[in-house]
């Protein structure tokens, strides 16, 4: 029962995300906290706003930077941590500029591309 809550908690969090124009993930996090809260209270409002914020933030990410990722070769990183967005990965994987978009970071780990965070180092994009 409590997977089918979190699955309906994410599922009325992608809806903000992606309808929203402007300011994609305050707005979503703030519709992940209120579909959250409406679903579990207190606690789901805390999980759906973490949720919200970072499904805001893969939206807001322009094709541009994903498709330059993806056209870079670096070496892959073996980490043991879990690699997932909103995860923040581990000090010791360099984290390389993406070309012409400085606000962005990506590495490679375990054969994944990942865009990130620089200022927290969390995943925001795994790369399919």
């Amino acid at each position: 029962m409590k997977m089918k809550t979190m699955l309906a908690v994410t599922a009325l969090v992608l809806a903000p995300a992606l309808a929203q124009a402007q300011d994609v993930v305050r707005d979503s996090a703030r519709g992940g906290a209120e579909a959250g809260g409406a679903v579990l209270g207190a606690p789901g409002a805390i999980v759906g706003g973490t949720v919200g914020a970072a499904v805001g933030t893969a939206v807001a990410i322009p094709d541009a930077v994903i498709t330059s990722v993806r056209g870079e070769r670096v070496p892959s990183v073996v980490v043991h941590e879990r690699i997932a967005v909103g995860e923040p990965l581990p000090e010791m994987v360099v984290l390389h500029e993406v070309p012409r978009y400085r606000e962005y970071r990506y590495a490679v780990v375990n054969d994944q591309r990942v865009i990130v965070d620089p200022r927290t180092r969390r995943i925001i994009r795994v790369i399919e």
